[in-house]
C-alpha cells in the first residue's frame, strides 16, 4: 500500500517497531496525527482464536466521543410508547419492518423484543450486511427495552472479532484529553480480558496497536495494560 508524504513523515517521529505503554501510545498518536480534521482514535487487537471460538460483546466507555445514537426498537404496538419514552428515535413493528425491507437504514442501532425476532430475522439481507441485526449476545434482543435503549443512548458500543481474529474499535477522538483516551483503552483491554474464551490457549492476545484514522499504528505493550 502506497502512503502519502505526511504519513511517511509521521513515521519518522517515533520507533515504529517499539512497543509503548498505553499512556505513551495515546500521546504519540496525538503527536503524529496530520489530518486537518478531528480524527477518530482506533484500537486494533489481534487475537489467537480457534475455529470454534469468537469474541463479541458490548461495553460503555467511561468517556464518550460520538454523537447521540439513533435507536430503532422493533416491538409490538403496546410497547411503542415505552420505547419512545426511554429515548428510542423510532419504535414499531410492521411499518418499520417494511421500511427496512425497502432498504431504509436511517438509524445507528436496532433493538428488538424477543417476540419480534421471527419477523426481524427475515431482514438479514439488509441489517446483517450493515451490522445492525439485533442479537441477544449484545443485549439488543431483550424484553427490557428501557434499559437497552438507555445504555445505547449513553454510548454502549459493540465489539467483535472479524474472520481474521482482529477486533477493531474506536476508543476516542484526537481532540480528547489524553487521559480520557487512556482510560477508554484500558477499559476496553480489561473487558477483552474478561471475555477471553475459557478454552483459549496461551498467547490469546497476539498484538495491540493504536492509531488515528489516517495515521500509522503505534504498538502497545499489552502486559503494561493488564
Amino acid at each position: 500500500m502506497k502512503h502519502g508524504k505526511k504519513y511517511l513523515e509521521s513515521l519518522k517521529k517515533y520507533d515504529a517497531e517499539k512497543k509503548y505503554t498505553v499512556e505513551e501510545a495515546c500521546k504519540l498518536v496525538k503527536d503524529i496525527h496530520f489530518a486537518n480534521f478531528d480524527e477518530t482514535v482506533e484500537l486494533s487487537v489481534s487475537l489467537k482464536l480457534e475455529k470454534n471460538q469468537t469474541v463479541r460483546d458490548t461495553l460503555v466507555f467511561p468517556h464518550q466521543f460520538t454523537g447521540e445514537k439513533r435507536v430503532l426498537v422493533f416491538c409490538k404496538e403496546d410497547r411503542v410508547q415505552e420505547a419512545l419514552a426511554a429515548g428510542a428515535t423510532y419504535a414499531g413493528s410492521t411499518e418499520y419492518i417494511d421500511k427496512v425491507k425497502g432498504g431504509w437504514t436511517d438509524f445507528d442501532v436496532a433493538v428488538a423484543t424477543p417476540d419480534m425476532m421471527k419477523d426481524v430475522g427475515r431482514l438479514g439481507m439488509v441489517l446483517g450486511r450493515r451490522g445492525l441485526m439485533p442479537n441477544p449476545k449484545t443485549g439488543t434482543v431483550t424484553p427490557n427495552i428501557a434499559q437497552a435503549v438507555s445504555e445505547l443512548k449513553k454510548g454502549r458500543t459493540e465489539f467483535r472479532a472479524d474472520k481474521g481474529g482482529v477486533v477493531h474499535i474506536a476508543v476516542g477522538k484526537i481532540s480528547m484529553p489524553e487521559a480520557d483516551t487512556v482510560e477508554n483503552v484500558n477499559t476496553f483491554l480489561a473487558e477483552l480480558k474478561r471475555k477471553k474464551p475459557a478454552d483459549a490457549k496461551v498467547g490469546f492476545v497476539r498484538s495491540v496497536s493504536l492509531s488515528s484514522s489516517m495515521g500509522p499504528g503505534v504498538w502497545i505493550d499489552y502486559k503494561e495494560a493488564e
